[in-house]
């Protein structure tokens, strides 16, 4: 199994959450298979969130995706995500 991590800002994260949770089904059909968001306790504009894969090939594939980067324009995200990969020992 691999985690992907993405730490972004948000401009407002009532609007973000909402433009998230509406994007649920394209992260199920490119291989989600449960995910997790955070807020920072001292920014809550500071998220980062956590999305599993069966493989690191579809987490990659799913965090290069156009619709991915479109949907985190949409949102509200501001600047580059920071994004890395984990697999569980």
């Amino acid at each position: 199994m691999t985690t992907m991590f993405v730490r972004h800002t948000v401009s407002d994260y009532k609007i973000w959450r909402k433009a998230y949770d509406d994007f649920s089904p394209v992260q199920k059909a490119k291989g989600v298979t449960a995910q997790a968001v955070y807020r920072a306790a001292d920014n809550p504009n500071d998220i980062t969130i956590t999305h599993e894969f069966a493989s690191v090939e579809a987490a990659r594939a799913f965090a290069t995706s156009a619709e991915l980067k479109s949907a985190m324009q949409n949102a509200g995200v501001a600047g580059a995500p920071t994004i890395w990969f984990t697999n569980q020992a």
